[in-house]
């Protein structure tokens, strides 16, 4: 008979999965800049981005304000690795004087407070004026002067248990009381200021000192409580009084914060779930005539049909009714039945217990001056059960849309995880607890639940968010003090931007250019393309771990075109720091196999040769090797002519012959590619494995060749900047391990600073710096992460992309075999940002030198210029191209920059240039 009368307050999966869903839309709708100002479920960012890593450690003091009475705390938290804490409280009362009086600083009145904590009787508290701030700091003086705690400065975390709008972790304004507050003056006022302030008075009279760090709601304490022993908790739930969840969202789904790195607390305060009538349809009539009586009609109606504070006034009003009705206890009604909150949730409880349950029932209803049958007690019994599973389902169903969310975050199918319980009802009704378990597994099988008991209760938990808060303050100084030489201000750019400027001049003069570091090659190219060129040339490309042969058709005229067909050579490791001569006979065979392939084995046609290696020069088809960069060690050919070791190597082979035209380097190459479709083309940059930079300088200033007439390609070798030192006030301490575990050290080492082949292991030892801080990684180097070179430069182009979110930063760094978290994850993408940066930065102030020199060379107040460009860098780092090009704009503001991407500089590049020398000595012998 009850259950048929009450029938809609039980709820099947089917309803309880739709509730789910209606929760999920809330949730989105709460996150969103956009549609949270209407919606009920508020999703409140709380700034508490971080869980308790073990690190944590220190005395800590926590005040916490919400339930029937308040509570000072001390933590003593310990790094011992045993996760331990130590926790010591004093309740205080919370009469009506002070939840329902005044907040507003209106006078100070801690006589009024001291009388409260003296225990004076109620007639006498009435008459005097209490304000909540005075009191809240009453006690904590008295709990600190009682643990004798006055004469030190504590961090302080202020458990507030109101929605609350944050705009940082120290700093709340209280949205709307809830519970049995009611304190004037409070709302729409930033709750720490309040306190500070009524702390400071205190300072100077009491010799407290204390500094409120964190303002925490009840659940983000309840979750970083229970997150301190298991730390796979990441959700906290509260039923007791008030009901309410948590849990640790991604970042870039909370558009209320800028940033979309990492996770953040978001306190859902779902109480309000269902104030805009999206609950209506299940809401009975005892919930209308129950939220109509309250004190708030109208709001938190999810929390009035799930927490302690409602269900037992919801029983009341169902037995009423019931009465009335003839159904129970012979239709005859008790002042008792009639009169508000008469039946609590402690009754609910005690008739609901197994054993004792319906002598207990009987018990209760005696004393409301009810008569009862055994029926009755039994009836009774049942209506309290369904009452109560009716909120354990609700709540089941709010938390697994939460859990959803969780797993569809991390992309899993199956997720385990913990969740973070506190509250009196979850705590003492003899049930409550397994149905929810229960439910919940039921509703989402995919999620793998441990429900943890909170311990200590949220004070623990906001002196654990203070430590977390005090902790990641202390690693944000370490950090600072390790990244901030990588953060280079304007006008140390500027220094450089000048610094490069003098050593192009040093490079260009006769008497300078034997002890300069900027070598300024001449190239002997001595034209950019105009479009006349034809015909058939071979192209080899020599500058990384593979070698190219390509055939390049050129057609000029109306069908002007670039044909090109290649094939891809690796050169391994033992020829590449081998002799001369077997790296010279590896690059012919690789020649002789492509000719076969082409089928042009018997023509000899003109060769432009790739060697992007520091070259002196002497005519376009001689080239000295200066040294070896990028990992080649072969020996035998640093101050050897490579093109007559080519020949040599070809005629040792005795298979073919070749007209080799011209000796090129990639970065002229690209500069060539360039100009072939934009004739303003007269500069060159390689961004990639490499850095370097060429151009078109006037013949007049190039000292270190004969004649003064037109211009010639200078190859800068501009990665040797900075080997006399010029620039070590710039280079940090990992640039110089960088530099002492390279194949050359204190050489190249602008170039070290600036390209791919050693940003990668910048990061490295960046990585190995902070985890001995304890900064990452627990503090445990990886096996992984000892060995050089495993950190490619590949990875700060993943790591860094906007679209791959911290879930899948994590997966890149499992690749590598290290174990993050998600603190871990921000922390590697920052490092990996400051590097990057840094090195687009300086090559901008190298390249702001250069284009400075060209608009001084023509004599013009405004240049209009193109840059052809190339390298994996430049064209792949998410970042690296527009953090050059917006610093080229800072440092050379009169010069008006095209970036052109090259389209494989090293090999049509190097067909073009040999093409344009065919051209120029053809014009020659004419």
């Amino acid at each position: 008979q009850v259950d048929r009368y009450l029938y809609p307050l039980r709820l099947c999966d089917d309803v309880l999965l739709d509730v789910m869903a209606r929760f999920q839309a809330e949730m989105v709708k709460g996150l969103g800049r956009d549609t949270n100002p209407t919606a009920t479920v508020k999703m409140l960012p709380s700034f508490v981005r971080s869980l308790p890593d073990g690190s944590e450690k220190g005395d800590f003091l926590a005040v916490d304000l919400g339930g029937s009475q308040f509570r000072a705390h001390q933590v003593k938290v310990f790094a011992d690795g045993k996760q331990s804490s130590q926790l010591e409280s004093k309740f205080y009362p919370t009469p009506k004087e002070v939840t329902e009086g005044n907040g507003a600083e209106v006078g100070h009145c801690c006589c009024a407070a001291a009388a409260l904590l003296l225990r004076l009787p109620a007639s006498q508290l009435s008459s005097l004026f209490v304000q909540l701030f005075d009191y809240i700091a009453d006690c904590l003086s008295d709990f600190m002067e009682t643990k004798n705690l006055k004469h030190k400065k504590l961090p302080l975390g202020f458990t507030f248990s109101f929605p609350c709008k944050q705009t940082k972790l120290e700093e709340g304004v209280l949205l709307a009381w809830t519970k049995h507050f009611r304190v004037r003056g409070v709302q729409d006022t930033d709750v720490v200021s309040s306190l500070r302030r009524a702390l400071q008075k205190h300072k100077a009279s009491s010799d407290i000192d204390v500094d409120v760090l964190a303002l925490v709601n009840d659940t983000v304490g309840t979750m970083m409580t229970c997150g301190y022993d298991d730390q796979r908790c990441e959700v906290g739930l509260i039923i007791g009084t008030g009901t309410n969840a948590c849990y640790m969202e991604e970042m870039r789904h909370i558009s209320l914060v800028e940033g979309d790195e990492g996770r953040m607390c978001i306190n859902t305060e779902w109480g309000a779930f269902g104030d805009d009538g999206a609950l209506d349809d299940l809401r009975t009539e005892f919930d209308r005539e129950l939220d109509l009586g309250s004190l708030n009609p109208g709001k938190q109606l999810f929390e009035k049909m799930i927490s302690s504070l409602y269900l037992g006034e919801l029983v009341r009003l169902i037995l009423l009714k019931m009465t009335k009705e003839g159904l129970l206890f012979n239709g005859k009604v008790s002042t008792a039945l009639l009169t508000k909150g008469k039946i609590e949730m402690k009754h609910v409880s005690a008739m609901e217990k197994d054993k004792e349950g319906l002598s207990n029932t009987k018990e209760i209803l005696t004393d409301l001056n009810l008569f009862p049958s055994e029926e009755d007690c039994v009836a009774v019994q049942r209506v309290c059960t369904i009452v109560s599973f009716r909120s354990a389902n609700l709540c089941a169903a709010a938390l697994a849309a939460i859990l959803t969310r969780l797993r569809e975050n991390k992309k899993l199918l199956r997720m385990r995880t913990t969740v973070g319980i506190d509250g009196g009802l979850y705590k003492t009704h003899p049930k409550y607890a397994g149905r929810l378990h229960k439910v919940v597994r039921r509703l989402v099988p995919t999620c793998d639940v441990r429900f943890l008991q909170s311990g200590g209760g949220s004070g623990r938990g906001a002196a654990l968010v203070t430590a977390v808060a005090h902790r990641l303050a202390a690693q944000r100084r370490r950090l600072h003090a390790a990244l901030s030489p990588f953060l280079l201000p304007l006008a140390v750019l500027r220094d450089v931007r000048d610094s490069m400027r003098a050593e192009l001049e040093y490079g260009l003069k006769r008497e300078t250019q034997a002890k300069a570091t900027v070598k300024m090659l001449p190239t002997y190219v001595c034209g950019t393309p105009d479009g006349t060129e034809k015909g058939k040339f071979l192209a080899l490309d020599l500058g990384g771990t593979n070698f190219r042969v390509l055939l390049v058709k050129i057609k000029s005229g109306r069908r002007r075109s670039v044909q090109m067909y290649n094939k891809i050579f690796a050169i391994p490791l033992e020829i590449m720091q081998g002799t001369g001569e077997e790296l010279f006979d590896h690059i012919v065979q690789c020649i002789a196999d492509f000719l076969e392939y082409m089928g042009i084995k018997g023509a000899r046609l003109p060769l432009g040769f790739t060697f992007s290696f520091p070259c002196r020069q002497a005519s376009i088809d001689k080239g000295t090797l200066v040294g070896w960069t990028k990992g080649f060690k072969a020996t035998d050919c640093e101050g050897e002519d490579v093109v007559d070791m080519l020949r040599e190597a070809i005629r040792r082979r005795n298979e073919f012959d070749l007209d080799i035209v011209a000796v090129v380097n990639d970065t002229v190459g690209t500069m060539m590619t360039c100009g072939y479709e934009d004739p303003n083309c007269e500069i060159g940059l390689i961004a990639g494995t490499g850095s370097n930079v060429c151009y078109m300088e006037d013949m007049k200033n190039i000292e270190i060749v004969e004649g003064n007439e037109g211009k010639m390609c200078i190859n800068t070798e501009w990665g040797a900047f900075g080997d006399n030192g010029c620039i070590d006030h710039i280079r940090t301490k990992y640039d110089r391990e960088v530099d002492e575990g390279s194949l050359n050290p204190g050489k190249q080492r602008y170039e070290k600073m600036t390209s791919g082949m050693y940003l990668g292991e910048i990061v490295r030892q960046i990585l190995i710096d902070l985890t001995k801080q304890g900064l990452l990684f627990r503090g445990q180097i990886s096996e992984s992460l000892r060995k050089r070179g495993i950190f490619e430069t590949k990875f700060l182009s993943q790591i860094e992309s906007d679209r791959l979110a911290l879930l899948q930063v994590r997966r890149v760094l499992q690749q590598l075999g290290l174990d993050s978290t998600c603190d871990d994850s921000v922390i590697v993408k920052e490092v990996c940002g400051v590097v990057s940066t840094r090195a687009a930065r300086l090559c901008g102030a190298g390249l702001a030198a250069v284009l400075e020199k060209k608009r001084e060379n023509r004599g013009v107040e405004r240049l209009q210029i193109t840059v052809g460009v190339d390298g994996t860098l430049y064209k792949l780092h998410p970042h690296f191209s527009r953090v050059l090009r917006e610093t080229v704009k800072e440092l050379a503001p009169q010069c008006d920059v095209t970036f052109m991407l090259s389209e494989d500089g090293s090999g049509k590049g190097a067909a073009l240039i040999t093409a344009v020398a065919k051209r120029l000595h053809n014009v020659g012998q004419k």
